[in-house]
């Protein structure tokens, strides 16, 4: 099960982690545009440069003279010792002769390229000029590899510089997170008590207005204040409820939990408020219990979140049914009730805070569900029928193990207590003085 309660902290990670990964993956964007751009231009500078030596040397050279890493070969020259195996190429310098246009061409041979240029000179002589390419491919491998390093370097100072980052660029947001709880628990915490003697003035007002015959106006008016200032005492409650669960001060008494127990409770505290509205409740569940683990107060608040939110969205001659069930590792609660719904593209909004949709669910009371649900590792969606036809929420939470069977209890678990049992006549009689430890005579 997850900590509760970190709903903020965890916004203020995630909007750390995204800063450290967007400058990670800008620099990374910079470094490799910036080192494919020297790439392109290194290489498309070296392909000029050596296509002008060769053709400059089969066009001028000497034969018996040829450049650094180039070999001659036509009419009259001698074979070098170091040249290449493989050369000349016999079928270009026959198709040059016929042709007498130039062939130029890329060759492999020995684990190396040769740049072959074969053409006729202006003397009529054809001559071939392989140039061995060994020197440009060894600056490009060494060019890679620069790269490489360059890549590896700027990774590491991009998560240096997005941890750096991050920490200064969400610190103001946690600091007005951390303010926002404090202030909504305190403001909260004062308001309480006056709102509470407030709530019950305003109710020993109301019965003696009942007891004293007050014009049917005035009772009205009364009962409307009393409902109010309680309505205000929840939207309390559930502030303060919001803001320990988001510090993460509920999380104490975490134990196995009956799921249906839980919905059967809550469907008998609101028995007489269904009455009234003359709705119809069925809880449908298997007969044995479905556990979880969590807090019961705060799963309690959740299931009687859910029954209340159906009640007062249904109107009077409604049905509501909370079907319980296992789905795999997973305890399963879905309230369904025949209220006027909501539409389909509204389900994830009614959530948040203080959201006012047009069926009318605003509060604190869906928001401070989905807190609880979610930080006991569960989840809780809302489903449309559509205008007129009803809602659906689902609650899943991860189903925990059964009790272990209760063991039983030992008859006698001490020595003391097995004497009380024996009489007196069948006890070891000890042998000493008063006051002295005796041994026990058989």
């Amino acid at each position: 099960m997850r900590e509760p309660g970190r709903a903020g902290d965890e916004a203020v990670r995630r909007a750390r982690r995204r800063i450290v990964w967007t400058t990670a993956a800008i620099i990374t964007l910079l470094i490799t545009v910036v080192g494919g751009v020297a790439y392109t231009v290194m290489t498309h500078a070296q392909d000029d440069q050596v296509r002008r030596e060769v053709r400059y040397g089969a066009a001028h050279s000497d034969l018996s003279r040829p450049p650094a890493c180039m070999w001659l070969y036509g009419r009259g020259a001698a074979v070098m010792p170091n040249a290449p195996v493989g050369f000349p190429l016999y079928a270009d310098l026959d198709r040059v002769r016929q042709t007498r246009a130039p062939v130029e061409r890329t060759v492999r041979r020995a684990g190396t390229v040769y740049l072959v240029r074969t053409e006729m000179r202006d003397s009529g002589d054809v001559v071939q000029a392989v140039l061995d390419l060994r020197t440009q491919l060894a600056d490009r491998s060494h060019l890679w590899f620069a790269l490489s390093v360059a890549e590896v370097v700027g990774l590491a100072a991009a998560g240096v510089t997005g941890l750096v980052l991050g920490r200064r660029a969400v610190a103001p947001l946690a600091e007005a997170l951390a303010r926002q709880r404090r202030f909504v628990a305190d403001a909260s915490h004062e308001l309480r008590a006056p709102i509470t003697r407030a709530h019950t003035r305003a109710q020993v007002l109301a019965r003696r207005a009942a007891k004293d015959g007050l014009p049917a106006a005035h009772r009205e008016g009364l009962a409307l204040l009393v409902t109010s200032l309680g309505r205000l005492g929840e939207v309390l409650d559930d502030l303060l409820s919001s803001a320990a669960l988001t510090a993460g001060q509920t999380w104490r008494a975490v134990r196995r939990v009956d799921l249906v127990a839980l919905a059967r409770s809550a469907a008998a505290e609101e028995a007489e408020r269904v009455r009234e509205r003359g709705l119809t409740v069925r809880v449908d569940g298997p007969p044995h219990p479905l556990w979880v683990d969590g807090v019961a107060s705060a799963l309690r608040r959740a299931v009687g979140e859910l029954l209340a939110n159906a009640i007062a969205h249904t109107p009077p001659g409604g049905r509501i049914e909370m079907a319980l069930s296992r789905s795999g590792t997973t305890v399963v609660l879905a309230v369904t009730d025949t209220g006027p719904g909501f539409d389909a593209g509204e389900a994830e909004r009614l959530f948040r805070r203080f959201h006012r949709g047009g069926g009318g669910r605003y509060g604190l009371g869906l928001a401070l569900l989905r807190e609880v649900v979610t930080s006991h590792g569960g989840t809780v969606a809302a489903t449309a029928g559509g205008p007129g036809h009803g809602a659906r929420f689902t609650l899943r939470l991860p189903q925990s193990a059964p009790p272990p069977p209760a063991v039983p209890e030992p008859a006698f678990r001490t020595w003391r207590a097995w004497r009380a049992t024996v009489p007196l006549s069948g006890r070891p009689r000890p042998v000493g003085g008063p006051g002295r430890p005796g041994r026990s005579r058989r």
